[in-house]
């Protein structure tokens, strides 16, 4: 068993409102229990729960970049029912997806405008060591792409890309 979330808890975490949680938990619709006169909700349960929404056992795909072309690119060449795809157009927005879902694989633009690239690296890799990386870039020989070697083994996809890179490298 995993972290315990109280009411309040989840309902941030699944940005919904509590009103909505005790909506849930009287329809019996989410897994909890009750320990004393509370609700307890188990988290690696509550993600379970989450799969079919997040697209059950479709390969999940977050892509954290600001250039809003890429999530286009992305859903244009893998855009059947075979994936969920998650795009961030801000480091900020990333982690915190990374913090709060699983994904199969994580494509990271190192070179955003407002943000360091191998920062969010670093972050995501300190969050989930084991997560399958993907590094975009527009400079794949840079300083930058050294910097990021420190954080471990990715993969890399130029800008600009084809579907068929994308493909590729999703597996798919």
């Amino acid at each position: 068993m995993g972290k315990f979330l109280t009411v309040a808890e989840l309902a941030e975490y699944l940005r919904l409102t509590k009103r909505t949680i005790y909506r849930l938990l009287e329809r019996r619709a989410i897994p909890a229990v009750k320990v004393g006169h509370k609700w307890r909700f188990d988290e690696e349960l509550i993600e379970k729960w989450l799969r079919p929404a997040m697209g059950g056992d479709k390969k999940r795909i977050l892509i954290i970049d600001d250039d809003p072309v890429i999530e286009l690119l992305f859903k244009q060449a893998l855009g059947d029912s075979r994936y969920t795809i998650v795009a961030a157009a801000t480091s900020d927005e990333g982690i915190e997806y990374a913090e709060r879902l699983d994904f199969d694989l994580i494509f990271i633009d190192l070179a955003m405008a407002k943000n360091d690239g191998v920062e969010v690296l670093r972050r995501i890799k300190d969050i989930k060591p084991g997560a399958r990386i993907n590094v975009i870039t527009a400079y794949p020989d840079s300083e930058t792409i050294n910097k990021a070697l420190a954080y471990g083994p990715f993969n890399i996809i130029k800008k600009p890309s084809s579907s068929e890179d994308i493909v590729a490298l999703v597996g798919g």
